[in-house]
């Protein structure tokens, strides 16, 4: 056998290996009590804070790395441990553990003309297996949903992150083995090799649903190349529309937050449309926020226009492309409509289902724009950077669906839940 082949054969036993622990891990999870699951939690935002320096000593080894390599610096953005987002992971990881346990709810029993009882029952889906990129808050958010919704989990975190996460997934089990449930509920993959992604998400024998979470690129292969259900979204185009009449300071407040706060997440703001009536007004009083902050503007001809001479500010006429754009970076494309339904139909058309906002004074085209706006988080009058499991109180978030089955927008622990059907007799046969 030669070495191609003996890779090939280690990488297929340890993905198998990883497959079969999961398995077995998540009979028992399905059983565990909500007091344990919820004793992991808690103890897991403890040991994250007590190893806060030794996390970010190995965190400092990804930083230094990705840096060398000369990722761009959007992408080692996302690498960081700070104590910020290491006390925001820990905070979720106690959020959830105060939320109720909804496995083995029942909703909706009905009585039947038969005499039977029928209702559905929440049950955990099994096994998933998550693939992402950069940030290794991600293995903390996944871990804690995992626990929480009574799953199993194989996460395999970017190459970039792999000394982060490998610290995070040692905290992790400590805290499941302290609280007496398996370790291998929640398994980090311990390899870079990229080979082990074909594997994971070709196993429906072992796992039950695959979520990417990263750049197009591997979300597009994870989508064509998986045998098991797949929860994803390729872009985060999102929008804000500034409708008219609106309260033109809010507004401005408002689009510099969802564009500037940050610019790297999915949620930042790519595209800000803005009706006619408000354009003079508005535009100057964004632009040169825009300008100041160095952030280059695509612009339709009408805004070129209004923005021609503003101080500062890098000016490009957009192209078609512009408007379908998921830039990450410090450039927004801004386009002049006629107003809200104009605005629903350029968003419904270029956007890419994921989160847009309105700001606007106007109750009925705040409506309109709720109905009408085909994406998973639809807002008015707020930043498109609430688009977060954490910030709309899932405890964390697993990804962002764009799909339109049972999981879309921010997936928490409802989201890695599935429901089965319960009936319940006193003898009754059919007739």
């Amino acid at each position: 056998m030669n070495d191609a082949a003996d890779s090939a054969h280690l990488t297929a036993d340890y993905s198998q290996t990883l497959g079969r622990q999961a398995r077995a891990a998540a009979a028992h999870m399905a059983r565990a009590q909500a007091a344990t699951k919820n004793s992991a939690l808690r103890l897991l935002a403890k040991l994250l804070r007590e190893h806060q320096l030794e996390l970010q000593a190995d965190n400092a080894k990804d930083i230094e790395r990705a840096q060398a390599a000369g990722l761009a610096a959007p992408m080692v953005d996302r690498l960081r441990l700070t104590p910020k987002v290491i006390e925001t992971v820990a905070l979720g990881c106690e959020q959830l553990a105060t939320m109720p346990d909804i496995i083995g709810e029942v909703i909706g029993l009905k009585q039947q003309e038969s005499g039977i009882r029928v209702g559905q029952m929440r049950v955990p889906i099994g096994v998933f297996a998550m693939i992402f990129e950069s940030r290794p808050n991600v293995t903390i958010e996944a871990a804690s949903l995992s626990i929480k919704s009574g799953n199993a989990c194989i996460l395999r975190g970017g190459s970039e992150a792999i000394d982060s996460n490998k610290a995070l997934a040692r905290l992790v089990q400590q805290a499941l083995q302290q609280s007496g449930l398996p370790a291998e509920a929640v398994q980090l993959v311990q390899t870079t090799d990229r080979a082990i992604v074909g594997q994971l998400i070709t196993m429906p024998n072992y796992v039950d649903v695959v979520i990417p979470r990263g750049g197009k690129s591997l979300i597009e292969r994870i989508s064509r190349e998986a045998r098991v259900p797949v929860i994803k979204h390729l872009d985060g185009n999102c929008h804000t529309y500034v409708d008219d009449p609106c309260d033109i300071e809010m507004a401005v407040r408002l689009a510099d937050n969802a564009k500037t706060q940050k610019y790297s997440p999915c949620n930042a703001m790519e595209s800000l449309l803005v009706a006619r009536g408000v354009a003079a007004q508005f535009l100057p009083k964004i632009g040169a926020i825009y300008a100041a902050k160095g952030v280059e503007m695509r612009c339709c001809p009408e805004t070129l226009a209004v923005l021609q001479g503003l101080a500062g500010a890098k000016l490009r006429q957009a192209v078609e492309q512009d408007w379908y754009e998921e830039y990450l970076a410090p450039i927004i494309a801004i386009k002049v409509v006629d107003g809200v339904d104009q605005a629903i139909v350029h968003i419904n058309h270029y956007g890419s289902h994921h989160t847009d906002a309105i700001v606007t004074r106007d109750h009925l085209h705040a409506q309109a724009f709720l109905a009408e706006v085909d994406s998973g988080s639809v807002m008015v009058n707020t930043s498109t950077r609430f688009a977060d499991g954490f910030e709309y109180g899932l405890g964390a978030e697993i990804g962002i669906s764009t799909d339109k089955f049972h999981a879309r927008g921010p997936v928490g622990l409802e989201g890695l839940t599935s429901l089965k059907y319960v009936v319940m007799g006193k003898g009754e046969i059919r007739q």
